[in-house]
């Protein structure tokens, strides 16, 4: 007895099929594949649309609707809160230095902030959009919420 027989679970590894080994193991002459017919053959991968004949599904359902999900414009949300623990007084805070911050994950996407958290630092915020209370509560604090324009590369 080896430490392996005591460990290893019952039905925790099962055999593979050997496939073609004879007519007593189940497997044999046709190995599983049926006699002839492209599924026999080796090399052939069946596609998930082809339904023998029958009219796919994806032609008997209608075509209905419109999605504008293609055009939608995504934002990079930050919120004020996080301005404030992340930037020091007088700061000028960009879409790269909320990048270097680790606020935002990728450059190119457009910025908005939010007014969730408090703001008591006066700083001067550049981004894509700003929310009513995240602009008020940055103007409160006396510092100034400026729109940049998107880049081209993030409008697309």
């Amino acid at each position: 007895m080896n430490i392996g027989d005591i460990t290893r679970l019952a039905g925790a590894e099962k055999s593979r099929k050997r496939l073609g080994r004879g007519r007593g193991t189940g497997q044999g002459k046709t190995a599983g594949r049926g006699h002839k017919g492209c599924g026999a053959r080796t090399g052939w991968k069946q596609r998930g649309l082809q339904e023998g004949g029958q009219m796919p599904t994806f032609r008997r359902l209608p075509k209905r609707g419109f999605s504008n999900a293609e055009f939608t414009r995504r934002y990079i949300v930050v919120n004020v809160g996080d301005l404030e623990t992340r930037f020091e007084s007088g700061a000028h805070v960009t879409p790269q230095a909320l990048l270097e911050a680790g606020l935002v994950r990728h450059s190119g996407e457009p910025v908005k902030i939010l007014g969730n958290g408090a703001l008591t630092k006066k700083l001067t915020v550049d981004a894509a959009r700003f929310s009513e209370s995240a602009a008020a509560k940055i103007k409160a604090a006396g510092g100034e919420a400026r729109v940049v324009a998107v880049a081209a590369a993030s409008a697309e």
